[in-house]
């Protein structure tokens, strides 16, 4: 159920109130169709109420992305949603034909910023600015991008390039755990709050192929390790350490069980980051073997143990600070920690060495005071040069060759706007680099866009936005700044006081609107009113912080650590000690932590206008960090402060899509072959011949007949994209050609792009087709010729093998002859001679019918034919019944009588062959003769109707003897 809490704008009044509920109200009537509206710019009217009620429908749907215009807006959900996140919805909208077809995500926005990278379209860089409160979602949702382009953008062709690509993702993947227990922290806005700013600079090689990666950092909160507010902790890593150590690391980092720390407030907070398994394995990942990472952990356990000096004053100025309670423990266990002499720690940190020009050395002790700064910064020195050498680390393992990437998609995930009760130097430097972030985005889509319009001869109705241009001239304005009276008072050499800073302010910027004074406040202070509100900062520390002063008997004490660690991070350089002792004339100026910042962020920026950014704005629901929970009244203010409103209108009546008249006939040139022409004609000329690419000097009385050819095909794509049951699409593709750029909207963007693919579709079919035919016919040629050769090869192999098989059927035709003959002769000899006219004389039995004249002359003929009669007798076809008879009667010569009388069963079917010797009244006598012709003694088992030789007559005996 989603709670709704409505409140009252602090800045208007009972009437605007009451019309603000009106508007409300009339809105409310259409309120259902609300979380189906992915595009705020289709919210009509326009306004921070009707807008508002449209997140909020949509927030109740469990719809967290919505379009508005240019950007994205997310809200934070507050609650796990794994399949929005998915692999398998990442490849869906990545193989999407038009990602922005398909719901509201981050994974659109990384897949235009991808496809632009391949469009080589200027500038192909891409940046990805994620911006908003703290809390609002921003690092999840870098986290989240970056694994949508590890998916995305590795494809690789062979094994070894596949495991090399997935080590490079797995590397960029597990440099976030790092950086976030090592950067991040919990405030009171939220858990898992950046406590610095990070550029990551994802790289591809031409091939669109993730190569490697490289992080910047911008202002670490280093004065969190010594100090935190009320209700918040110090870095993760530190909880990490306590929790989650093993009994053997908690012996060698003297951590025991329930053990206090000063620097490590509200330990029994159990979060979800807590998690120091996780760390260690992606540091291994990372290249930061076991022995470093306990090396590391030894080092910040060193720093906890730090934190518990305590020192009280003392009575004689002249004697340095005495040690409260336990400290003498504490430090000589963070001195046994960092591998230091205990007796120069605590030397270093009580008592203050002056130089007096180049021999004069004096030593004075310090206050109490001034002891826990030193001993505070010690802590924050150490840590600072730590988080600098894990970026290094982490950039030497992710960063790939230079020669190796050609263009990057970078992610900016900077610190959002911050108002505390307490806000100092931080507050100031993270909300000033929003302001500037602001004035970037105000200046790319608002601002610069309505211009051009004007420029190009656009009509068009300017748009009131909110321009944050006094509030920078207060922060870094030219010859007085907030960031210049800072320095100034950093480089006098006096002690400054927090009223003085205050009253030179207020003097030196008393005409800047955007400057405020709070009278009832105790404290010193100014009011400086950002685009996102007004944040009062306290003057007290504010100086100090910006010298950010390390003395040099700190470094030199860090430097004679047996450490190894500690030994990388504070070298000892020889030229160092010559830079200690500058004259007075030729000091340099000092390096304050403004100074570093404001030029960090100027060279960021300069990256940022080399690329075509895209923006994400992060909006928390609610501070509370409840799911299903929506504030009206933070959720406006944020609203209003990012300037969305603004960015709707834009957005909504503008065409965020410009590209010059040559690049855009040398990308779309090839749309004109949609267009059926009788002839080329004088309004469309036919491109150059040997003309491979248009130049911007071509002149426009020749680009724009081609221009207005391009822009014709419109219509037809668009009824080519058209839904047959959906005739809005079917409308006019909105598009303006100016007088050095053409103007128009993303879907008019993807229709020729689409229109594009399908003309190199076509092109690529002919000349495929064009190919195959060549191929095809050159194929048919040498089949022909092989055809020929095999012919004639096989013809010469044929007439060879028959003349082998007549030579051989020669032999054989001799052999078998001789054999016939010799087995004429054997027969003759075996066989009884008998005369032919021996049937005629059988006399028939009483009773019996004369044969008739046809079976007369067939026993005639098997009596002449007698060979054949054996044949015929004892193959499986042939006569049947009596003929059958008379053939073995007269074959046999047996005695006169009747044919019926003898019984004659054949041997078809048995194996084996036996050759007899048949006689009219005796007994039967076998025996066998050796054929002369080789293997003729093996015979093979015989077929049902297989045809036996001549002389395979077998005889029943039994039944022969009988008869």
């Amino acid at each position: 159920m989603l709670h709704q809490v409505h409140g009252h704008s602090s800045g208007s009044g009972a009437q605007g109130g009451e019309s603000l509920r009106e508007d409300l109200r009339e809105f409310l009537s259409g309120e259902a169709p609300l979380h189906q509206l992915d595009d705020l710019t289709k919210v009509n009217p326009v306004t921070p109420e009707t807008v508002l009620r449209c997140l909020q429908a949509r927030y109740a749907a469990d719809t967290f992305y919505t379009n508005a215009g240019c950007t994205l807006v997310a809200l934070n959900p507050f609650k796990a949603v794994p399949q929005l996140y998915s692999p398998a919805l990442m490849r869906e909208y990545h193989a999407a034909p038009q990602p922005r077809k398909l719901k509201p995500h981050i994974f659109t926005v990384g897949e235009q910023t991808y496809r632009n990278v391949k469009s080589l379209i200027e500038p192909v860089n891409q940046s990805i600015i994620v911006s908003g409160e703290s809390g609002a979602g921003k690092t999840w949702t870098s986290r989240c991008l970056m694994k949508f382009y590890a998916v995305v953008a590795a494809s690789p062709t062979s094994w070894e390039s596949h495991r090399i690509a997935e080590r490079i993702e797995q590397r960029i993947l597990n440099s976030n755990p790092v950086m976030e227990a090592f950067g991040n922290a919990c405030t009171l806005r939220n858990n898992n709050s950046s406590r610095f700013g990070k550029f990551i600079q994802l790289q591809l090689n031409r091939a669109q192929q993730m190569t490697g990666a490289a992080v910047q950092t911008y202002l670490l909160e280093k004065t969190r390790v010594a100090c935190q507010a009320s209700s918040e902790r110090n870095f993760h890593i530190f909880y990490q350490i306590c929790k989650g150590a093993g009994t053997d690391e908690r012996l060698q980092w003297h951590l025991p069980e329930g053990a206090a720390f000063s620097w490590l407030p509200n330990p029994d907070r159990t979060l979800e980051e807590d998690c120091f398994e996780v760390t260690r394995e992606a540091m291994l990942h990372l290249g930061i073997d076991t022995p470093t990472q306990n090396n590391i952990f030894q080092v910040l356990a060193g720093l906890l143990h730090l934190g518990n000096i305590r020192f009280a004053d003392s009575e004689d100025e002249a004697q340095p600070c005495q040690l409260m309670g336990d400290a003498k423990c504490s430090i000589r266990t963070s001195a046994s920690l960092l591998q230091l002499p205990e007796d120069p720690l605590l030397e270093t940190l009580r008592i203050r060495t002056i130089r007096a020009g180049r021999q004069q050395v004096f030593r004075k002790p310090c206050s109490r005071a001034e002891c826990d700064i030193r001993r505070d910064c010690v802590a924050k020195l150490v840590y600072a040069r730590l988080f600098d050498w894990l970026v290094s680390v982490i950039n030497s393992s992710i960063c790939a060759d230079p020669d190796s990437w050609t263009t990057f998609i970078g992610l900016l995930d900077v610190y959002g706007f911050e108002s505390f009760p307490n806000n100092s130097l931080e507050q100031l430097c993270i909300n000033y680099a929003n302001e500037k972030l602001q004035q970037h985005f105000v200046t790319h889509y608002l601002r610069a866009q309505q211009e051009e319009y004007a420029v190009e001869g656009l009509e068009w109705s300017f748009v009131n936005y909110q321009d944050n241009q006094p509030c920078l001239d207060l922060l870094e304005g030219s010859p007085i700044s907030i960031c210049s009276l800072i320095n100034e008072e950093c480089r006098l050499n006096r002690p400054s006081s927090a009223a003085q800073l205050q009253t030179r302010i207020e003097s030196a910027l008393a005409g800047s609107p955007c400057l405020g004074h709070n009278k009832l406040s105790r404290e010193p202070s100014f009011i400086v009113v950002h685009y996102a509100g007004p944040v009062q900062y306290h003057t007290a520390g504010l100086v100090e912080k910006n010298k950010d002063p390390v003395p040099p008997e700190l470094t030199r004490l860090l430097q004679q650590s047996q450490d190894p660690l500690l030994k990388v991070l504070f070298p000892a350089d020889p030229e160092e000690k010559a830079q200690e002792e500058p004259s007075g004339q030729s000091r340099a100026p000092v390096l304050t932590v403004v100074s570093k910042f404001k030029a960090s962020l100027e060279q960021l920026l300069q990256v940022l206008h080399s690329t075509t950014p895209h923006y994400i704005r992060c909006i928390k629901p609610n501070s509370q960090g409840q799911a299903h929970t929506f504030l009206q009244e933070e959720v406006l203010s944020q609203l209003e402060a990012c300037g969305l409103v603004e960015t709707i209108h834009i957005s909504a009546a503008g065409f965020p899509v410009r590209i010059p008249h040559w690049n855009f006939v040398e990308r779309y040139e090839l749309l004109r072959r949609l267009r059926a022409r009788t002839s080329p004609g004088p309004h469309s000329p036919l491109p150059a011949e040997g003309r491979s690419e248009w130049s911007p000097c071509t002149e426009a009385a020749t680009l724009q007949p081609l221009l207005q050819d391009i822009l014709h095909t419109l219509p037809a794509l668009t009824q080519a994209a058209a839904a047959p049951d959906d005739p809005a699409e079917a409308s006019a593709a909105p598009v303006h050609c100016g007088r050095t750029k053409v103007f128009m909207t993303d879907s008019t963007l993807e229709l020729l792009e689409h229109g594009r693919a399908q003309v190199l579709e076509q092109c690529a079919r002919r000349i495929q087709g064009s190919w195959r035919r060549h191929w095809y016919r050159k194929q048919g040629r040498r089949r022909r010729a092989a055809v020929l050769i095999q012919a004639a090869i096989r013809s010469w192999l044929a007439r060879k093998h028959v003349r082998r098989l007549h030579a051989a059927a020669t032999v054989i035709g001799r052999a078998w002859r001789r054999w016939r003959i010799g087995m004429a002769f054997l027969a003759s000899k075996e066989l009884d001679g008998v005369e032919e006219n021996h049937l005629s004389q059988v006399p028939l039995p009483t009773g019996s019918l004369l044969l008739p004249q046809t079976q007369t002359s067939l026993l005639a003929a098997v009596i002449r034919l007698w060979p054949l009669g054996l044949v015929l007798a004892n193959a499986a076809v042939g006569v049947r019944g009596f003929q059958r008879k008379l053939v073995v009667w007269a074959c046999l010569q047996l005695p006169t009588g009747s044919p019926s009388s003898y019984t004659v069963q054949t041997a078809q079917g048995q194996a084996g062959v036996t050759s007899i010797r048949a006689l009219p009244q005796g007994s039967i006598k076998f025996h066998c003769r050796k054929s002369p012709l080789p293997y003729a003694d093996i015979c093979p088992e015989p077929l049902p109707y297989s045809v036996t030789g001549f002389n395979q007559i077998l005889l029943e005996r039994d039944s022969l003897g009988h008869r």
